[in-house]
């Protein structure tokens, strides 16, 4: 098979995000029209604070696996950007600062012991397909950032036009990621479109980005089958 062309690989790519990115999720529609009570909305802040705090660890497992110094000198600015420095604080931190705001304590609320088993699994299941996958199809799962400005510029709306009892500072994970996404996905996209030189490696990138769809579809599941319709019946 002939390889697409750039143009046609990005395209592909996009078109994932356009048919499965979970900005689609009935349980992130009923978030964003203000219809999600505020004990449905910390439990939402409880189960993604474990992807929150995952991702440093995914992506420590990837740059163990990357083989140039100069991508794994970028690629490490994710780590950083998650986990945050003593002067710094970063996402996890700012997102255990919303959860407060939500009334959480992060001793007693904001631990895994009250995860959803959808959420543990799910996000597991995207751990171990970084440590199973080739390096560059661990990257071209990251892909999904590709989408994330515009779910975060509809949430961060979202809340201040229907939860305005969370202090607006609290946002700060979600305002950061405005530009931290552009910027990651920008290099993800340069890496696949360099390394992926087969189409057999191109069709693998572009599945990655759909099981990440997959991964973040599921753990709505979770919080929607728990929070809105906790009587019905999954197949």
């Amino acid at each position: 098979m002939e390889l697409w062309s750039k143009d046609e690989f990005t395209e592909n790519i996009r078109a994932v995000g356009t048919s499965k990115y979970h900005d689609k999720h009935p349980f992130h529609e009923l978030m964003n029209d203000g219809h999600l009570t505020e004990d449905q909305l910390k439990v939402w802040c409880q189960n993604r604070l474990y992807y929150q705090r995952i991702i440093p660890v995914k992506d420590s497992i990837l740059l163990s696996k990357i083989p140039h110094r100069e991508i794994r000198q970028r690629w490490v600015q994710r780590v950083v950007d998650h986990d945050g420095t003593p002067d710094s604080p970063g996402g996890i931190e700012k997102w255990l600062r919303l959860g407060e705001a939500m009334g959480l304590s992060r001793d007693t609320d904001l631990i895994n012991e009250k995860l959803l088993p959808g959420t543990r699994f799910a996000v597991d299941s995207y751990v171990t397909f970084i440590r199973e996958k080739p390096w560059i199809i661990g990257v071209a799962s990251s892909l999904t950032e590709l989408f994330a400005p515009k779910l975060m510029g509809k949430r961060i709306e979202a809340f201040e036009e229907h939860y305005k009892w969370i202090d607006p500072e609290a946002l700060a994970y979600m305002r950061a990621r405005l530009t931290q996404a552009p910027r990651d996905s920008d290099h993800g996209l340069s890496l696949v479109h360099e390394y992926c030189t087969t189409r057999e490696l191109q069709e693998q990138a572009v599945g990655a980005v759909s099981y990440k769809c997959d991964i973040l579809w599921a753990q709505l599941d979770a919080l929607y089958y728990h929070c809105v319709n906790p009587t019905a019946e999954t197949s």
